[in-house]
């Protein structure tokens, strides 16, 4: 209820005056519209603490879920820890927007319900014990002024009567004279109507005279008692007033974040995470694992070996480079005498097998066998690696054949074709544009589905089939299941 207050009460009497009959009711209604002004402020506050924890778990699904994609992408270095930062900043927002949404309800909500239940008692018979009293001291101080009222009304209705009375019977009296056809008697009666009807209007008069100079006697009495009863309730009211100025207070500092002292630390850490991104310090990594910078074992001269006389598929290169244990590999021509031995292949060695793959040549090229790239490794190894000797006979048997299906530690050879697991079928949708290198490998566009039918190998690959039927390899982190 909004209203303008004037101190210049009285100047302009009207008929929507409190001092009218009834109209302290406004008053009365007000301390019931503070109890539901309590309820309206718990509701307002408990719709915001939704919203605050909404947002803190949306903060915390959308840093996770970026988290795993930035960590899948490929992004690297120092633009990399910054963007990580980021997730960083809402997982740790998120949490101070939960601490806010634990304020208001198990602070601020409480607080207005136990005022409110302190402030307003409920009756037996419905309504508030306040209402009630302030309702009774209403009545009790108007009750003597309006039944003086009603004696004026009364008596100014009367005299109006009579007045009205009077001037009917002067008129009809004048317009007797003008009739002929009257006799004295009829005039004489039409005289005495005249003059009883003048009696009563000063009878009338009088009487409304007296009951109004009473009724404003007892004004002063009943102003009095009513501005009694009235300020009562502007205390009531006061008092709620001031509460939800504290509490209104109180709320604005639980959501003034920036207020809080780990708040302000986490954006200056955010700025300290973004500006330690380092661009040079990022191509200077890259050159080194990836370009110009890695270490290369250049083509050789390298003699036949029939038994290593087999190509290696692409994924076989791939799984080379973490490492290979040749057994029994026997020697021709001048090394026929030495001792046999195992050639351990380590991953920290110079990617024998991965260096050894020429991206320029085509794939299904069978020029480059495996007795060159063996070549290539043995020619790496140190001389610590070489202090056994070779078997004097080269044999076909198991024991002595580098592709059997057991090596040294009877786990299966890592040249072996890699079987396919069966897995289900998943719809996914690219997060990517993917050209594909090889003709083994699909090419697609961001935001268009596919379908996985193989899951993700070690090296990050998974098998899918397109729309338009195509089967091929993809990187698994260029997409994501559809939901």
């Amino acid at each position: 209820m909004s209203g303008t207050y004037d101190d210049s009460l009285g100047l302009e009497v009207s008929s929507d005056s409190f001092w009218e009959v009834g109209n302290y009711k406004r008053t009365v209604k007000r301390i019931e519209d503070g109890h539901r002004l309590c309820s309206d402020l718990m509701n307002c506050i408990h719709e915001r603490a939704r919203i605050e924890k909404a947002y803190a778990q949306q903060l915390t699904e959308w840093a996770k879920r970026w988290k795993q994609l930035v960590e899948k992408g490929p992004q690297y270095g120092t633009v990399e820890k910054a963007w990580h930062a980021f997730m960083l900043e809402a997982e740790k927002v998120s949490e101070l927007h939960l601490d806010v949404k634990g304020s208001l309800m198990n602070e601020d909500f409480e607080k207005i319900k136990n005022w409110q239940k302190e402030a307003f008692h409920k009756q037996m018979m419905g309504g508030f014990k306040e209402t009630k009293e302030a309702e009774d001291g209403f009545r009790k101080a108007q009750k003597p002024w309006a039944k003086k009222l009603k004696e004026v009304e009364a008596s100014k209705k009367a005299y109006h009567a009579a007045c009205k009375e009077e001037k009917l019977a002067v008129s009809r009296e004048a317009n007797s004279k003008a009739d002929p056809t009257l006799n004295p008697e009829q005039l004489k009666k039409l005289q005495d109507k005249v003059d009883k009807s003048k009696q009563d209007v000063l009878k009338t008069k009088e009487k409304y005279e007296k009951s109004l100079k009473e009724l404003d006697n007892a004004t002063p009495q009943y102003m009095e008692n009513m501005e009694q009863v009235f300020e009562q309730c502007q205390q009531f009211e006061e008092k709620r007033l001031r509460f939800f100025r504290e509490v209104l207070l109180e709320v604005q500092k639980h959501l003034d974040l920036s207020t809080t002292g780990s708040y302000t630390n986490i954006y200056q850490e955010l700025e300290q995470n973004i500006k330690g991104a380092d661009a040079v310090e990022d191509l200077r990594w890259f050159r080194a694992n990836h370009g110009p910078g890695m270490s290369m074992n250049w083509p050789q001269f390298e003699e036949w070996s029939a038994d290593l006389n087999r190509t290696l598929s692409r994924r076989e290169k791939k799984k080379a480079a973490d490492g290979v244990t040749l057994t029994g590999i026997n020697q021709t021509g001048e090394q026929h005498n030495k001792n046999s031995s195992n050639l351990s292949v380590p991953c920290n060695t110079v990617q024998a097998v991965q260096s050894s793959y020429n991206p320029f040549e085509d794939e299904e090229d069978t020029g480059s066998t495996v007795s060159e790239k063996e070549d290539n490794k043995i020619k790496n190894v140190s001389s610590s690696e070489r202090n056994q000797s070779y078997p004097t006979e080269w044999s076909d048997e198991e024991t002595s054949n580098p592709f059997s299906s057991n090596d040294v530690q009877g786990e299966t050879n890592p040249f072996d074709e890699e079987e396919a697991s069966p897995t289900m079928e998943v719809r996914v949708r690219a997060l990517y544009d993917y050209e594909g290198q090889e003709h083994d490998e699909l090419s697609f566009k961001i935001g268009e589905e596919l379908t996985k039918i193989e899951d993700e190998d070690e090296q990050g690959w998974c098998k899918g089939r397109l729309d338009s039927g195509q089967v091929g390899l993809y990187p698994a982190n260029y997409v994501e299941p559809i939901q």
